[in-house]
């Protein structure tokens, strides 16, 4: 989800609104963890949602994700084809070999934390693990981007060069999903301006220090296209492809790119 309006400069946080959004994201660190050290075959979503419930609550946060618009869960949990917003369920068991994405968000004393990554259940096939490994490195082209005076768009296009530098070094061609990118994030999960996965570089509001930004590109391993299923959230690849989903929420300050989604080691 993502809103478009022209701003002149992307939304900027003081360095102790950024202290305060960190801590809520080292919170969705922690539940990401969780949730990945709990992904064994014949769990299912739904519990993996109420480990990561259980991890922010602990924490003294609250899932940011569920009731938002009708959102049922605390993870979005994407399986194989399934691109994002993947609902939890009871039904949904894993299965050794599945391409499993989990995005998670929590909100701390007002602020928000939002991060997603992807990994395998048991042993998984090169293909879906050099198409995570390409997600992360786009992801991670984009983060390096996070400067001062750079403009919206040259994220977009550091993420897309990312891409482009990932099917070099694999031999294979992503799919950049369409329709689908960041967002600026801070007291509200989701804020203007929306960050495209691609495009041309030196459009947009510029980045200043305290600016904040999710990062989060969406590959697969086929089409850009999606369609969503009928129950109104996730979005699944048209070919049946499968697909990869990274996430970190980014600020910009003199020192560089800082994370704020850090997950413990």
């Amino acid at each position: 989800m993502a809103f478009r309006r022209k701003n002149k400069v992307v939304p900027f946080r003081s360095a102790g609104e950024l202290d305060m959004m960190a801590a809520a994201g080292a919170i969705v660190g922690q539940a990401l963890v969780a949730v990945r050290d709990a992904a064994k075959a014949g769990v299912s979503t739904l519990e993996l949602d109420a480990v990561a419930e259980a991890v922010i609550r602990d924490a003294g946060a609250v899932p940011s994700f569920k009731g938002y618009h009708g959102f049922p869960g605390s993870i979005c949990s994407s399986v194989n084809d399934r691109v994002v917003h993947g609902i939890p369920s009871a039904s949904d068991v894993l299965a050794d070999g599945d391409l499993v994405s989990i995005d998670c968000g929590a909100i701390l004393d007002g602020w928000h934390g939002d991060s997603a990554w992807t990994f395998g259940v048991g042993q998984i096939i090169e293909a879906d693990r050099l198409l995570s490994e390409a997600t992360r490195l786009s992801m991670e082209a984009g983060i390096a981007a996070m400067l001062p005076d750079s403009r919206l768009t040259d994220i977009s296009h550091a993420i897309e060069l990312g891409t482009y530098a990932a099917e070099e070094l694999h031999g294979r061609k992503y799919g950049i999903v369409d329709g689908y990118g960041g967002h600026a994030i801070g007291t509200e999960m989701h804020m203007e301006p929306f960050l495209p996965n691609e495009g041309a570089p030196g459009k947009g509001p510029r980045l200043v220090v305290g600016s904040v930004l999710a990062i989060e590109p969406m590959l697969t391993l086929g089409t850009t296209q999606t369609r969503t299923l009928g129950d109104d959230w996730t979005v699944v690849t048209t070919d049946g492809s499968r697909a990869a989903h990274w996430e970190h929420s980014v600020a910009v300050t003199e020192d560089g790119p800082r994370i704020l989604t850090l997950r413990p080691e």
